[in-house]
């Protein structure tokens, strides 16, 4: 079963029709919208700051979400995938886009909309990742422009997928 607890009397709030894997853990002030999941080893961790997620956020397997006490909060758009063993921390996510596994994003980094975050990649605190770009590397640095049909093809189908796996477990 699932750890979900409050911390300091604050309880995690769900939208409609989440998944939350039995293993996945949440805790504390964390605020999630509609369709979204939370997978096998995942840690969503409001105990030292906010956490707000939009509506079809996939948090995958081994990921964790966690901000900096008093200074950072984490806020994640909506049609984000968080990829396998990646680390959300402290930052912004605008919609529609996909950070990579194993990738990590700092504190005070804003990812904006229709971007990829390659898997691996490291985006340091305090990174403005433009819309509509892919960021690779360590330190992540801009290499590329995203067409229309890789935002469908990639940001989008994994969003959507997700959406479709959980229901296997539901």
């Amino acid at each position: 079963m699932a750890v979900i607890l409050p911390v300091e009397g604050v309880s995690p709030q769900f939208g409609e029709d989440c998944f939350i894997a039995p293993n996945a853990t949440i805790v504390g002030d964390v605020v999630m919208g509609s369709q979204c999941s939370v997978w096998f080893n995942a840690v969503v961790r409001g105990d030292v700051n906010s956490i707000r997620m939009g509506n079809k956020v996939n948090v995958q397997d081994g990921a964790v979400i966690h901000a900096t006490y008093q200074k950072t909060k984490a806020i994640i758009g909506n049609n984000v995938s968080i990829g396998h063993n990646a680390i959300v921390h402290g930052c912004t996510i605008h919609d529609n886009v996909l950070i990579g596994m194993g990738s990590i994003v700092m504190d005070n980094a804003v990812v904006q909309s229709n971007t990829i975050i390659a898997a691996g990649a490291v985006v340091l605190e305090g990174t403005v990742c433009e819309a509509a770009s892919i960021y690779a590397g360590v330190p992540a640095k801009k290499v590329k422009d995203i067409s229309a049909e890789l935002i469908s093809g990639e940001i989008d189908r994994i969003a959507n997928n997700y959406i479709k796996y959980s229901g296997w477990f539901k």
